[in-house]
């Protein structure tokens, strides 16, 4: 006010100056232009005019500076009054502010369609609240879910409806904030505080009191759709509340109409009874009758007395208590038949306690009754059993006992037999129950375990023999359908066997066996003595001659029940017998000159060959024939070697046909042992070398020397060296021990290979039978054969001893002097 005063002032005083000024201007260029020309003075009036307006102007001005003057002063108290008035709220407002932001709460205020709200204040870092203004506004990250859910709606009803509120939530943190929004003039503000002392207990307090109150809702609702009775009493025992369930029971209109008219569901004698209950507990639970619907109900009454009153339920159990008096019948029931019964019986409960056990199972094991009433549980009635020697023989009893109570986990029935120290068998049956728990049952079937051993063994007697005679047995029935029957049976008449399978009828038989040129008389009476209807029923006998050349004795003899049996003999060897041996002579003398031609084609044909291979061979590999590449060098050397291996496969077949024709002589002579080991490993020093195989020598000092065949006692050591190397892990041990043992000397070579399985020891000196050695295949399988061959020629014998997984060892033991019996004969 004060600038826009003085600037007014300035200005009306400029422009009265301005109007002066061009008032004289103009009254000074007019009389400038009328002097020349006519020496013209200006009139008087004039001048007065100008006077005038002078005059006005400078009042005018006058007073509008006063006028200026007045509006500043005015306006200059205003602005003081203004100025005490702003600080006065400014004060105020330092003071709102500061009360506001208070450590204990927050407030958030919305301006009307702003949705950018202020927000001041802060809350304990307990609470679990972001200090920053974007993080405090998004509830879910600080709030429980259900609490933020409950602040967001509240929200926007403030908002968008005016509607106030006031919550207590839940953060994170487990704290409890104090909500509250009401709206100002146009703006809604919403205040959060942290509880502490009374306000907590009091929000803590209002928490519980609203969940038990949603409990006793939902409790009430429950009890009331109940199908069993449920009743409240006040602090004078009158009843205060009942549900439906309760209602039907005593015929009321409805649950109202039952708590007017004071109907009880029990009789005076229930509720004495549970009266006299209450003086010693406050909870009585008993089972009580109880009439419902004109018709007697027995009901499991629970009922509570607290100093405020009580309730109580009943649950009908009528056909609880009919079922469990039908299952006591049923139980008695079977306990009696159980007790009739021979095979011993005992029941076990869930808990592994006797329930039950008949008779039979008390004599049985000879167990004092006084010891089974008292419910013992399996270890204790094992341990009884233990002692008393009514148990199996066990060496680990804790393993055994632990494997036959593993049937309780079991759902499937366990069979076992026990084989007790007093001779009895029992088969002892473990079968689970559903309801959990054991039923054993114990058969002592020792006497049929006889009978059926001595029947089994009378059968198994018989059957043996009929299927071990030379002679066809056939047993028929009377009608004629064949009942048993032998091999020798089924071979003497060329039958096949799966046709006997169905116990054929005679006829069908003997179409089976008749072949054209048979005499059909010869058929016709051995039909007629199977099936015929003589009622003597006469043994018979007769010969029969086949087209095929076979002659048959056969015989029949009548048996109990009508049955017949026959019997068949081929005798067709006997009466051709001169033939037979005709025959075989000429077949042996045929097969010796097959023999002997094949021995010398194959010593011809074969080995010839293989030495001119091989020794051509030699000849190429040797430098001074030529030089060859390092591949040819290769291929000569395998040629060399698969020729080598092929000449001792041949050298060997040759070896055994010699053996077996019965050719081969020894060249008996002294053999000095310990020389011809070291000569042997010698020959095998390359098969050592390739294997890193370590050979150790058992000889004693003085071993000396036998007579025997150096080259093929050599033979024998050489293919056991080989196959104990064969046989034997890179870096393993073989070892040769020689032992004189009576009057023979033992050769034994042990290796540390895989051994031999058990079914191969049996077939080790079969020829052409190899074992795989590991991955690779065996070799020709002829080298224990010849070792056999050879010791047998020298009068020995060999044997082997192995075990899977930790070698073998092939002994050979030959007499020390052979010579002398040969010379003897």
């Amino acid at each position: 006010m004060h600038g826009y005063g003085g600037k007014t002032v300035a200005f009306s005083a400029g422009f009265l100056v301005a109007i002066i000024l061009a008032a004289g201007a103009v009254s000074g260029s007019a009389v400038a232009a009328a002097a020349p020309d006519a020496g013209f003075q200006p009139p008087p009036a004039f001048d007065i005019v100008i006077l005038v307006l002078l005059a006005g102007t400078v009042g005018f001005a006058v007073i509008s500076a006063i006028a200026l003057m007045r509006a500043r002063n005015r306006s200059e108290a205003e602005n003081a009054e203004l100025r005490l008035e702003v600080a006065d709220l400014k004060a105020r407002a330092d003071r709102a502010e500061a009360m506001v932001n208070g450590e204990d709460q927050r407030l958030v205020a919305w301006a009307a369609n702003d949705d950018a709200p202020l927000v001041t204040g802060s809350l304990p870092r307990g609470t679990g609240a972001p200090a920053d203004r974007s993080g405090f506004l998004a509830f879910g990250t600080w709030l429980k879910p259900e609490s933020a859910a409950r602040i967001d709606e509240a929200v926007t009803r403030l908002r968008n409806e005016g509607e106030a509120f006031a919550l207590t939530v839940a953060s994170h943190a487990d704290r409890l904030i104090e909500v509250t929004g009401h709206t100002i003039g146009s703006a809604s503000v919403v205040r959060f505080r942290d509880l502490d002392g009374d306000r907590l207990a009091r929000a803590d307090l209002e928490a519980r009191h609203d969940l038990l109150e949603a409990e006793v809702e939902a409790m009430r609702m429950m009890f009331s759709i109940a199908p069993a009775p449920i009743w409240l009493r006040d602090e004078t025992g009158r009843l205060a509340w009942v549900n439906a369930a309760y209602a039907n029971a005593v015929d009321a209109g409805d649950e109202a109409d039952a708590i007017d008219r004071g109907l009880e569901l029990l009789d005076d004698s229930g509720r004495r009874i549970i009266a006299e209950g209450h003086k010693s507990e406050p909870v009585f639970m008993k089972r009580l009758p109880a009439v419902v619907a004109g018709s007697r109900h027995v009901f499991d009454v629970t009922d509570v007395d607290t100093a405020n009153g009580g309730g109580g339920i009943a649950v009908d159990v009528s056909a609880v208590e009919a079922a469990e008096a039908a299952l006591r019948r049923e139980i008695d029931f079977n306990a009696r038949t159980l007790d009739q019964l021979a095979t011993a019986v005992a029941i076990f409960g869930p808990d592994r306690r006797l329930k039950s056990y008949n008779a039979a199972y008390r004599q049985l094991f000879g167990l004092d009754v006084a010891f089974l009433e008292s419910r013992p549980d399996d270890n204790a009635v094992l341990d009884r059993l233990r002692a008393a020697h009514k148990l199996p023989e066990q060496a680990d009893f804790k393993s055994w006992r632990s494997d036959l109570l593993s049937a309780y986990q079991s759902v499937e029935t366990r069979e076992t037999i026990w084989h007790l120290p007093d001779g009895q068998t029992l088969r002892v049956i473990a079968n689970p129950n559903p309801q959990g728990g054991m039923t054993w049952v114990y058969e002592n079937v020792t006497e049929r375990l006889d009978l059926e051993s001595r029947y089994n063994a009378l059968i198994h007697v018989q059957g043996e023999t009929i299927d071990h005679l030379a002679e066809g047995v056939a047993v028929f029935g009377s009608d004629g359908r064949l009942r048993l029957h032998n091999p020798s049976f089924t071979a003497i008449l060329g039958l096949d066997p799966a046709m006997l399978e169905g116990e054929p009828h005679v006829s069908e038989i003997v179409g089976a066996c008749r072949q054209p040129g048979d005499n059909e008389r010869d058929w016709t009476a051995f039909t007629t003595c199977v099936a015929g209807l003589d009622e003597s029923r006469s043994s018979f006998a007769s010969r029969m001659e086949r087209a095929n050349g076979r002659v048959i004795d056969y015989a029949s003899v009548p048996l109990p029940n009508g049955q017949t049996m026959v019997t068949f003999v081929d005798v067709t060897d006997t009466v051709q017998v001169e033939r037979a041996l005709v025959e075989r002579n000429e077949a042996l003398e045929t097969a010796d000159t097959i023999k002997n031609a094949f021995i010398h084609h194959v010593s011809y044909e074969l080995r010839s060959p293989l030495t001119n291979i091989i020794g051509f061979t030699q000849l190429l590999a040797d430098p001074r024939v030529g030089p060859l590449t390092e591949k040819q060098n290769e291929y000569v050397g395998y040629i060399m070697s698969s020729g080598g291996a092929l000449l001792a496969i041949v050298n060997d077949i040759l070896d055994l046909a010699t053996v077996d024709a019965g050719i081969m002589e020894l060249d008996l002579g002294e053999v000095d042992i310990r020389e011809t080991v070291a000569a042997t490993i010698e020959g095998v020093q390359d098969r050592i070398a390739e294997g890193d195989i370590h050979v150790e020598t058992h000889i004693s000092d003085d071993i000396g020397s036998f007579v025997a065949d150096s080259s093929r006692v050599r033979q024998i050591l050489f293919n056991l060296l080989a196959n104990a190397i064969a046989f034997s892990p890179d870096g393993g041990r073989v070892v040769v021990a020689v032992d004189r043992d009576g009057d023979t000397i033992a050769f034994s070579v042990s290796d540390e290979g895989p051994g031999m399985p058990t079914n191969f020891l049996q077939t080790a000196f079969d020829r052409f039978t190899s074992q795989p050695r590991g991955t690779a295949r065996g070799g020709a399988g002829l080298g224990l054969a010849i070792v056999k061959s050879f010791a047998e020629l020298h009068g020995g014998s060999v044997e082997i001893a192995s075990e899977e997984g930790k070698g073998s060892r092939v002994t050979c033991r030959l007499p020390i002097r052979p010579g002398i019996a040969a010379a003897a004969e």
